[in-house]
């Protein structure tokens, strides 16, 4: 029925309140809450779901596409895609693509029954239509924000509350513009308490974020260097942060945080209207919470988060004293600690209960983590949640891995949706099969109970087991091999145990490879190219030691254009792995021809004796029109053809069994300014002989000259396509500070054995280390075997322990490297060493080993095991 717009249904949900009511939203109703006009009108629809990217439809029957428009994609392209997949609803807004449908009459038939909202733009339509929704609701509503902890907190509140609450919480760290609206539109009522996140990086934003959350309760973390890029000072990025707590009842921040409380105050002295309610906690007297003692100390055993240790608060709160103890150690997860407990004691929370809560919190896995298993399986760790909103965005990720044909779930029980359970399981079971899920493994009582109910909808195969002991009894009937297999569930399940059954055992040094990191850099280039302009990402070398599958699956992903390799042979590794897109082989041999046609790899011709061959190869083989590239020698002098033989080569290339797809050349010093004048010879020298090619041929071809340096700092050689290569792992090769990359891989060890020395004592063959008074050292699980370069033994390279550098001592072993860990406290035997990464870059590492960037990423053995993740 309808009822003020909306379309109601009852659903019984099996809590105690009885009846639950879900709201879908009837299309005409959308169109006036975004205060659009029809473009296309068929039919009323009701409307469940909001849908940005067309890869991540589930349930096209009730979804609302909005039609997004950014620099370099217009999701107005993926419309009749959606329309032939079953989506009906549209926003769109002003632009070519409108007018073209408005101009069309009757309507074209590939969208003949479609409903479209036009809007001026369609983020704002999102984002109007999700503050419409939480208007709808009056229960309390926590808004975090700050520089960092939003997500861990948002998460250690979740656990902390969820027996007393059911909440609706951000999905991962969903806090943009654009996360924002799609996490608030989660809200039903069902729900009792709501916990949303917020991110900004520039002015204006939070105001609109403001808008949507419209938070009751507010969290401030802390305001610190991340995402600065904006704003003019932190002053100015806290002042927009606190836009979120406009409205808000209560303001929950650090009082020791100086730099917080400066900020809060200036802002509540601008306010005319009325100002939250201040909850403060620090060492300060006159706090709400005021932390009397704080005391870490080592328990000999590991913590959730790893840490051997624990720590023990004294804290007063309305003239009571009461103390706890956390399983955590460091000064972010204590900070992050103390912001929950300030909300429990706001929630009246007993204090044994709030005691008893803390003394439990377990560490947060804010990552997709994707890494070898058994026979030949990949393995997707999701194994610390369990609802709907991370279920979809793990299958998401599950959908991108195109390396095995068969793909497999393992999945608990669903504890806390707030749904009935026969409607809960038949969702997920719809999500199982609109993802192309071949098989099902479920584990609890509950999602037993209801196989038939997922049988109805998934037509996959299925197992069901009441425990994970009963799954292990039975771990050999499963079969488990060549596949992708996902493992999620609630944390209550300790499915972490799965995920080491299934896992491939390698040593102990691991290469961490941050996907978002990398997804990140990508971006960022992206925003410096002209919209026409074309990317190729280099994947050569094993992606630079980062592995290639995974790489080139990300990037394929995120609509890169073109793929690099070095040999046929990698490319071959990506076709079979189902990479579909483009590929450039730079390095071509006379014995790859046959592997190139195959496998549809598109070679570089550098000399006339290789495009000889290679024609004469192709018309034996009677195929005409074989894709190339044809590259040019302008001054790097390694491979090319010589500018003095393009009046020979344009020719032959019209004679030739080809057609070619670019034309291009290598940037000898890009990145050096002092060398600007021979790049922009040899910019110049390209440009003219690709123009005299082009004379040749008939029809275009791609320019490209510009590598990682180039895009940055020679704007005028974007052309029609760049080569992105190193700055995708992090590196500004220009050195020119103009982007904000991240370091995408950390390669980690762990400490083997420590060890106390006698002074004088040698350490390592021929006796290079000597040891000083009272030297202790650790035996690190990495070697020259591993890609750990021996110029960095006898102290010229250091490693990151415990939040501090270790030198090495002694010569790097090819197994094992020793470190003088002298002076560093509380490290012990299996902690954690951080070889490069965030802590340690790659950059400082390469200049300890006299070396460069390239040379330390692609020198990481095969045999160290490789593990991407998506935070």
């Amino acid at each position: 029925m309808y009822h003020n717009g909306y379309l109601l249904f009852h659903v019984f949900n099996g809590r105690e309140e009885g009846h639950l009511v879900l709201m879908k939203y009837a299309i005409e109703h959308i169109k006036e809450i975004v205060q659009g006009t029809w473009l296309q009108f068929r039919r009323n629809d009701p409307v469940e779901h909001l849908l940005l990217d067309s890869r991540r439809l589930i349930f096209p029957d009730t979804s609302l596409f909005f039609s997004l428009k950014g620099p370099r994609r217009d999701g107005s392209h993926f419309i009749e895609e959606l329309y032939r997949r079953g989506v009906r609803n549209f926003v769109v807004e002003e632009g070519p693509a409108s007018r073209a449908i408005a101009e069309s009459s009757p309507a074209p038939h590939t969208i003949a029954e479609a409903n479209i909202i036009l809007v001026k733009d369609s983020l704002a339509a999102l984002q109007q239509l999700a503050a419409y929704h939480r208007r709808q609701f009056s229960l309390p509503v926590i808004g975090i924000t700050g520089s960092n902890g939003k997500t861990i907190v948002k998460e250690w509140l979740n656990q902390l509350l969820e027996d007393k609450y059911h909440i609706v919480r951000s999905p991962k760290s969903y806090n943009s513009q654009i996360g924002v609206p799609l996490s608030v539109w989660q809200l039903n009522e069902s729900h009792e308490l709501a916990i949303f996140e917020a991110g900004i990086s520039r002015h204006g934003e939070m105001q609109r974020l403001a808008a949507i959350i419209h938070p009751t309760i507010g969290l401030f973390t802390n305001i610190g260097e991340a995402h600065s890029e904006g704003f003019t000072s932190l002053a100015d990025k806290a002042a927009e942060k606190l836009q979120l707590f406009s409205q808000s009842e209560l303001l929950i921040y650090n009082k020791d945080q100086p730099g917080t409380e400066r900020a809060i105050r200036a802002w509540l002295a601008t306010r005319e209207t009325t100002a939250p309610r201040l909850f403060s906690w620090g060492r300060a007297e006159d706090a709400t919470l005021v932390i009397l003692e704080s005391t870490g100390y080592a328990t000999g055993s590991t913590s959730p988060l790893g840490d051997k240790g624990v720590t023990s608060i004294t804290a007063r709160y309305e003239g009571r004293e009461f103390s706890f103890t956390v399983p955590f150690t460091d000064e972010a997860s204590l900070e992050n600690i103390l912001a929950c407990t300030c909300v429990l004691l706001h929630f009246r929370q007993p204090v044994d209960a709030i005691r008893s809560k803390l003394q439990r919190l377990s560490p947060i896995a804010m990552r997709l983590e994707l890494k070898n298993g058994i026979n030949h399986c990949s393995i997707i760790n999701d194994s610390y949640s369990a609802d709907l909103s991370s279920l979809s965005i793990a299958l998401d990720f599950l959908s991108q891995q195109q390396q095995h044909a068969r793909r497999t779930v393992i999945l608990s029980d669903f504890l806390e949706s707030g749904l009935e359970q026969s409607a809960l399981y038949a969702e997920i079971a719809r999500a199982l099969r609109q993802k192309q899920v071949d098989r099902l493994v479920g584990v609890g009582s509950r999602i037993s109970a209801h196989a038939q109910v997922i049988g109805q909808w998934f037509p996959g195969e299925t197992a069901f087991y009441p425990s994970v002991d009963h799954f292990k009894k039975d771990l050999h009937h499963l079969h488990f091999r060549d596949e992708t297999i996902l493992i999620k569930g609630a944390r209550v399940f300790e499915f972490e145990e799965i995920d080491r059954w299934l896992s491939e055992q390698i040593h102990q040094t691991v290469l961490e490879i941050n996907l978002n990191a990398m997804a990140h850099n990508l971006r960022q280039y992206r925003q410096l190219l002209q919209p026409a302009t074309k990317m190729m990402a280099m994947v050569k070398a094993f992606a630079y030691g980062s592995g290639s599958y995974e790489i080139a699956n990300l990037l394929e992903f995120h609509g890169v254009d073109y793929l690099g390799v070095a040999y046929a042979d990698e490319g071959v590794v990506l076709r079979k792995a189902g990479i579909h897109m483009p590929i450039m082989v730079m390095n071509t041999e006379d014995s790859s021809f046959d592997s190139l046609v195959k496998y549809n790899l598109e070679p570089v011709i550098y000399s006339f004796s290789l495009l000889r061959s290679f024609d004469k190869w192709l018309k034996k083989e009677g195929i005409l029109q074989f894709p190339v590239h044809i590259e040019l020698e302008t001054g790097m002098n390694r491979l090319g053809f010589p500018l003095e033989e393009v009046g020979e080569l344009g020719p032959a290339l019209f004679q030739a069994a080809f057609k070619v797809q670019s034309v291009f050349s290598h940037l000898a010093a890009s990145e050096e300014a002092q060398q600007d004048p021979f790049s922009r010879q040899q910019g110049s020298s390209y440009l003219a002989a690709a123009q005299k090619l082009q004379e040749f041929l008939p029809y275009p071809f791609l320019r490209h000259i510009a590598n990682s340096a180039a895009i940055i700092r020679h704007p005028q050689l974007q052309l029609d396509m760049v080569r992105l290569g190193i700055g995708l792992y992090g590196i500004d090769s220009a050195d020119s500070h103009q982007l904000d990359l991240l370091e995408v891989s950390t390669l980690k060890s762990t400490i083997a054995q420590i060890k106390p020395l006698h002074e004088g004592d040698t350490v390592g063959y021929n006796r290079r280390g000597i040891a000083g008074p009272h030297t202790l050292i650790a035996t690190v699980r990495i070697g020259y075997a591993d890609g750990y370069p021996r110029s960095l033994g006898y102290g010229n390279g250091k490693m990151w322990v415990k939040g501090r550098l270790a030198p090495v001592i002694g010569s790097v072993c090819m197994d094992m490297t020793m470190i003088d860990i002298t002076g560093i406290p509380d490290v012990e035997e299996g902690d954690e060493v951080v070889v490069f990464g965030n802590e340690l870059s790659v950059n400082q590492l390469a200049h300890w080993a006299q070396t460069i960037p390239y040379e330390i990423l692609t020198g990481v053995s095969q045999r160290v095991k490789r593990v991407y993740f998506e935070e």
